[in-house]
């Protein structure tokens, strides 16, 4: 796929060779009807699909402006969209003959929906996680642990997102025979492309439901954006759609001011991350700098390379939502609509709110509900 200057395959030769073997199998798979249909089912009849789109009448009503649909994706099977891609990547690995899965989680969701795909498809598990995010979300710990997941506490450098996948980089290098499930559409190619083919199944659905409610496309259509699977799934299917705005959120953290912020397209520095090239964080040293968000699934010092050519090309427009303005939409979705969002999601209600009070109750918009928030009450409470 090409995303103009972004992506690319920056890993050693030995590296390579094992990407190219598993863009082979997906270039094929893509095209094959008995794996589609394997697929679909799991879907349809493990993961709860279709994923409702729900008018929130309150919310709208409170805001006054657009009305504002939600697309329920907290109420996947495992609670977030993980596990969309977690079931098509096991299925290609077991298609390949792969037996030991290995991947990274920052916020614990992808982890969760790894764990659970290896314990259906009886595949040997191994997570890597940050220790700080393995406090942060103990109860999705727990889960892995429970559905018979090794997890491996990464202890270097800030203790985070990108430290887990560094380390599960390097675990990848010395166990060529492992298969490694990547969670979001970042890193090497094919992977962005296959994380995102996994995922678009949510815009796919998405315009289908709101052209039955409203009659008409949204006005409007807001992700959060941390790596960028959730907002890549919604956006790939409105991208084409011109008069459809798009909004990526990233999070502002304590303030993009204060350098405690996750956003890597305000850092507008492009460099190499995780064998792709894309916007990262990166100080005057050419060091990647340590991204900053109460969410564990912003956290993240980079962005996928699709998203930076969409910025790049101003299709989609970019932003970001503080700590405190993620907790007060979480607080009001919670209130107002009783559902608990996920704190990644909650950035991308915080903006979607905005976006909302500009238009009138002719236009709508969507906002991805990306993931629920059972895991993220201890921070919550904390803070």
């Amino acid at each position: 796929m090409n995303y103009g200057e972004f992506g690319g395959q920056y890993v050693p030769q030995e590296l390579k060779e094992k990407l190219n073997e598993i863009e082979k199998e997906f270039l094929k798979v893509k095209e094959d009807n008995n794996f589609l249909n394997d697929y679909e089912y799991y879907l349809k009849q493990y993961v709860g699909r279709p994923s409702p789109l729900y008018y929130a009448g309150n919310l709208s009503k409170y805001v006054g402006g657009a009305k504002i649909y939600l697309k329920r994706e907290d109420l996947n099977h495992t609670g977030a969209h993980k596990i969309n891609n977690a079931i098509g990547q096991a299925l290609l690995a077991k298609r390949m003959g792969k037996n030991h899965i290995i991947a990274e989680t920052g916020a614990g969701q992808h982890g969760v929906a790894t764990a659970t795909v290896c314990s259906l498809f009886n595949l040997k598990c191994t997570i890597f996680m940050g220790a700080k995010d393995v406090k942060k979300q103990f109860s999705n710990v727990q889960r892995m642990k429970l559905l018979g997941a090794e997890i491996v506490e990464v202890t270097e450098g800030e203790q985070t997102l990108k430290e887990a996948v560094d380390v599960a980089f390097n675990y990848l290098l010395e166990n060529m025979d492992c298969f490694y499930l990547i969670g979001s559409c970042v890193g090497p190619s094919p992977y962005p492309e296959m994380v995102k083919f996994f995922q678009k199944i949510i815009g796919e659905e998405a315009k289908k439901q709101i052209l039955e409610q409203e009659k008409q496309l949204p006005t409007a259509i807001v992700a959060c954006v941390g790596g960028g699977s959730n907002s890549i799934g919604l956006f790939s299917e409105f991208i084409k759609d011109e008069n459809v705005a798009i909004y990526g959120v990233e999070g502002a953290g304590k303030g993009i001011k204060t350098g405690k912020h996750a956003s890597a397209i305000y850092n507008n520095k492009i460099g190499i991350l995780h064998g792709m090239k894309t916007y990262i964080m990166e100080d005057e040293d050419g060091k990647i700098q340590d991204a900053y968000s109460i969410s564990s699934g912003l956290d993240y010092p980079g962005i996928g390379p699709e998203h930076a050519y969409f910025n790049k090309i101003g299709r989609v427009k970019y932003d970001s939502i503080t700590d405190k303005e993620a907790i007060e939409a979480f607080k009001l979705l919670t209130k107002l609509e009783g559902i608990i969002p996920a704190l990644e999601s909650s950035h991308a209600i915080a903006y979607g709110l905005k976006i909302a009070k500009k238009y009138n109750k002719d236009n709508c918009i969507i906002i991805n509900l990306s993931g629920r928030g059972d895991k993220d009450m201890d921070t919550i409470f904390k803070y």
